[in-house]
C-alpha cells in the first residue's frame, strides 16, 4: 500500500516543480528600476516557493526519507522487477484492475462523506459493473462504457470538512504525507481490510494480498530516489505533494 500517491503527477509535475524553483530566488533589481507598487518581505524566505510550508520535522522526515530510499532500491525495486519478468503483461494488467477494484470501495464511502453524490453513484456503478461483468475486477469494463475512475480518501474527506493538513510527514516505506493524511491512511487502510475479510480468505492469503497490492502500487509509480538530478529533491516532492492535495481537496 504503497500510497504516494495513486492518487498521488510524476514526470509532468517534477518538470513544474523545477520551473517553480527557479522562481524561488529574489531577482536583482537594475539601479534605474521603480520601485514595486507592493512592498516586499524583508526576509527572501518568504519569497521562495520552496519555503512554502513549513516542516516542524524535517530532521526526522529527511532520515525517514533516505530509509525510504534505501528500502526502495535495494528491497521493493528489485522485488517489483523481479514481478515485472515473470508476469504476463495480461495477468499483470487484470492484477492492477483487481486492486483498483477494491479500491472504488473507500472511494465510495468517502464520496458519500463528502456529500458528492454524483461521484458516489459512478464509483458504485464501476464497482458493480467491474465486479460482475468484470470477473471480480480483472477486465475493466466501466472505464470503456465511459465511466471514470474518482480518486476520494479519508485525507481528503477530513480536508474537506475543513481540518487542516497540518505538519509535513514522512511516512515509513509510504512516503510524503501530512498530520492529517496519516490519519486518512489509517482510515483507509480499514476499509481495505474490511473489504479483504468479505473475500473469506485465510489470513496467510490476506497477507499475501496485501503484498500483491504493494508491489503492484509501486509497479506503477514512475518515481525513483535520487533521480532527479536535484540537490533540492526532497524539497521538491514535498511542494508537490502539497499541492497536489491541495488541489485534490479543493476540487
Amino acid at each position: 500500500m504503497l500510497n504516494i500517491a495513486k492518487k498521488s503527477v510524476h514526470a509532468i509535475s517534477f518538470i513544474m516543480l523545477y520551473l517553480l524553483s527557479g522562481c524561488s530566488s529574489v531577482p536583482q533589481l537594475e539601479s534605474n528600476a521603480k520601485a514595486p507598487i507592493i512592498k516586499l518581505p524583508k526576509d527572501n524566505q518568504r519569497l521562495g516557493v520552496m519555503s512554502a510550508y513549513s516542516d516542524p520535522w524535517e530532521g526526522f522526515n529527511r532520515r525517514v526519507y533516505y530509509f525510504n530510499a534505501m528500502a526502495d532500491e535495494y528491497v521493493i525495486l528489485p522485488v517489483v522487477v523481479g514481478y515485472k519478468k515473470i508476469t504476463p503483461d495480461i495477468v499483470e494488467k487484470g492484477i492492477s484492475n483487481f486492486f483498483n477494484n477494491l479500491s472504488e470501495i473507500s472511494t465510495f464511502i468517502n464520496s458519500l462523506l463528502q456529500v458528492k453524490m454524483l461521484v458516489a453513484g459512478e464509483t458504485l456503478t464501476r464497482f458493480v459493473l467491474n465486479s460482475t461483468i468484470g470477473l471480480a475486477g480483472f477486465f475493466d469494463v466501466a472505464s470503456q462504457a465511459g465511466l471514470r475512475e474518482q480518486n476520494e480518501d479519508f485525507g481528503q474527506t477530513l480536508g474537506f470538512w475543513g481540518v487542516d493538513a497540518g505538519p509535513y510527514l514522512v511516512l515509513p516505506l509510504l512516503g510524503p504525507s501530512s498530520l492529517r493524511d496519516a490519519t486518512g491512511v489509517a482510515f483507509d487502510a480499514l476499509t481495505y481490510q474490511q473489504a479483504i475479510e468479505q473475500l473469506g480468505m485465510s489470513t496467510d492469503e490476506e497477507l499475501m494480498l496485501t503484498i500483491m497490492d504493494s508491489i503492484d502500487t509501486r509497479a506503477k509509480l514512475p518515481f525513483r530516489y535520487y533521480s532527479s538530478g536535484s540537490a533540492f529533491e526532497y524539497d521538491q516532492l514535498k511542494l508537490l505533494y502539497k499541492k497536489y492535495r491541495e488541489i485534490q481537496v479543493a476540487r
